[in-house]
């Protein structure tokens, strides 16, 4: 059942990226950056009609890349998802829900960023840029909104020279609007600090040991009643929280947890994938 879940995500999260590319930004010429974006410039400067099998061209290879560097789960999804959204994009007829630009790039943003963010929390990726943006976040705790906004910036450049500064300037604010989005669904970069307080040391420390990442433990002692205690202390990610308090609260129910939202982390940290 995940995996039909994480399936039908994909399917509904390249719908809306089709949608927002034919109905918001395609009519008014404007970009949602990154591989879709380079396909939409290519299209603009030849035939519109082609910008479907553009972007197809495009992922291709970087799909091929990715498969090697980065893993068959999140390729395979990332290709379904570009498989997808090619056919979405073939289907779904050009229309002009709104003759103001502005509203174009506002609106047609913030729905590409949620198929691309859902996407990014199934486990896959709309393709291009977004896997190239997973790679860096992998390897650098930087929100995905953020290196996705920076290689978007190239794509809007190569708009201004070849086509219009306007436009270009409008394909900023759908770009900026979208990372902001893609931030707030896509949270693998925020980091968690938990403090476990637990008399049930060795059975904790024994499946903690089994999530990805490491655990130090703290001889302590409890304030008002001076018993001895146990403080375990793991960092983990908003992704892997929910698994993180299953395993505590099947462990002991009775323990005390403290979770904080880290700022920064210097030295060592399992990533996950």
């Amino acid at each position: 059942m995940r995996r039909v879940r994480e399936v039908v995500i994909i399917i509904l999260s390249a719908l809306l990226v089709a949608i927002g590319l034919r109905l918001f930004l395609i009519p008014h010429q404007l970009l949602s950056g990154g591989v879709a974006g380079t396909a939409s410039v290519i299209g603009y400067l030849t035939n519109p009609k082609y910008i479907s099998l553009y972007y197809f061209g495009i992922n291709l290879p970087i799909l091929i890349w990715g498969f090697v560097v980065v893993g068959k789960k999140y390729i395979c999804l990332s290709m379904l998802s570009v498989v997808s959204t090619t056919w979405f994009l073939t289907i779904i007829p050009l229309g002009n829900v709104t003759k103001d630009p502005i509203l174009a790039s506002i609106f047609g943003g913030v729905i590409i960023a949620g198929g691309i963010g859902f996407s990014l929390r199934a486990g896959g990726s709309s393709g291009g840029f977004d896997i190239l943006g997973s790679i860096i976040t992998r390897k650098r705790d930087i929100p995905m909104g953020s290196v996705l906004f920076v290689m978007d910036g190239l794509v809007i450049l190569s708009l201004g020279f070849f086509k219009s500064w306007d436009s270009a300037l409008y394909a900023m604010l759908c770009i900026f609007v979208k990372s902001r989005i893609v931030d707030m669904i896509h949270i693998r970069h925020v980091k968690l600090t938990c403090f476990i307080v637990t008399k049930e040391r060795d059975r904790m420390l024994s499946q903690l040991k089994l999530l990805p990442h490491g655990v130090t433990v703290v001889n302590a002692e409890g304030g008002y009643s001076h018993e001895g205690n146990t403080m375990l202390m793991t960092v983990t990610t908003r992704y892997e929280l929910a698994d993180l308090r299953k395993t505590i609260l099947e462990t002991d129910p009775k323990s005390f947890v403290n979770i904080l939202e880290t700022v920064e982390i210097v030295g060592r940290f399992r990533r996950q994938g």
